[in-house]
C-alpha cells in the first residue's frame, strides 16, 4: 500500500519537528555547558585551628583572610555547608534584642548565611577579636575583608569548616606564606613585625 500525500506531509512534519527539537536541546545543552564552565568552581575553606579563611577558585587559592572563630563555649561547627543568603548591612537578632545596621552591629556590614541555621560568615564591630576564638560559632572577618569576600562569592558556593589540619589545609594556607625572609642587620623582618599580613 502506497502512502497518501497527506500521510507523507505528516511524516515530513514529524521529521522536521524532531530535528528542530533535537537541535534546540543540543543548543540548550551547549549553553548550559558554557554557563557552567564560565563560572569558576569556587569554595570557601576555613581552618578553625589556624583562624583563617581561604577563597579557592578552580583549585587555586585566590585570597586568605584572618578570622575569629567560635569561642570554647560556642565552637564553630566543622562540616561542609553552602551559602544560602547574602545580606548587605544586616540587622543582628539576639535573645530579646535587635541591633539595626550601623557601627554597633555585632555582625558588621555583611552577612553570608550558611546552610547550618544560625551560622554565617560576617563582619564585626570588634575588629580586635580577629585571630581569636571569640564568636558564638560564626566566622568573623574585619568589615573591609567581608565586604571584599561578599563581592567574590555567590549563593550556592560551598563553605568548608575544618576542625583539624590536613595536607590540603597545609597546602592552601602555605601557598600564601610570607615571601622568603631576608635578614636585615641581623634581624629577620616578618609580616607581623611590619604590621602586615592576613
Amino acid at each position: 500500500m502506497r502512502p497518501t500525500p497527506v500521510t507523507l506531509r505528516r511524516v515530513k512534519s514529524l521529521i522536521v519537528m524532531s530535528v528542530v527539537a533535537a537541535a534546540e536541546a543540543f543548543s540548550q545543552d551547549k549553553q548550559d555547558e558554557v554557563r557552567n564552565h564560565a563560572r569558576p568552581q569556587r569554595r570557601i575553606v576555613v581552618s578553625i585551628l589556624d583562624r583563617k579563611l581561604a577563597l579557592v577558585e578552580d583549585g587555586r587559592t585566590v585570597k586568605i583572610y584572618r578570622t575569629a572563630v567560635g569561642a570554647p563555649a560556642s565552637p564553630s561547627p566543622a562540616g561542609t555547608y553552602t551559602i544560602l543568603q547574602r545580606v548587605k548591612n544586616p540587622a543582628w537578632y539576639g535573645p530579646g534584642t535587635v541591633v539595626a545596621a550601623g557601627k554597633n552591629n555585632p555582625v558588621g556590614t555583611r552577612w553570608l548565611g550558611l546552610s547550618r541555621k544560625g551560622y554565617g560568615i560576617h563582619g564585626t564591630n570588634n575588629p580586635r577579636s580577629i585571630g581569636r576564638r571569640a564568636s558564638h560559632g560564626c566566622i568573623r572577618l574585619r568589615n573591609s575583608d567581608v565586604e571584599e569576600l561578599f563581592e567574590l562569592v555567590s549563593v550556592g558556593d560551598v563553605v568548608e569548616l575544618h576542625g583539624q589540619r590536613d595536607a590540603e589545609l597545609a597546602q592552601i594556607f602555605a601557598a600564601r606564606a610570607a615571601p622568603s625572609l631576608q635578614p636585615v642587620s641581623g634581624l629577620v623582618l616578618t609580616a607581623a613585625s611590619l604590621g602586615g599580613g592576613h
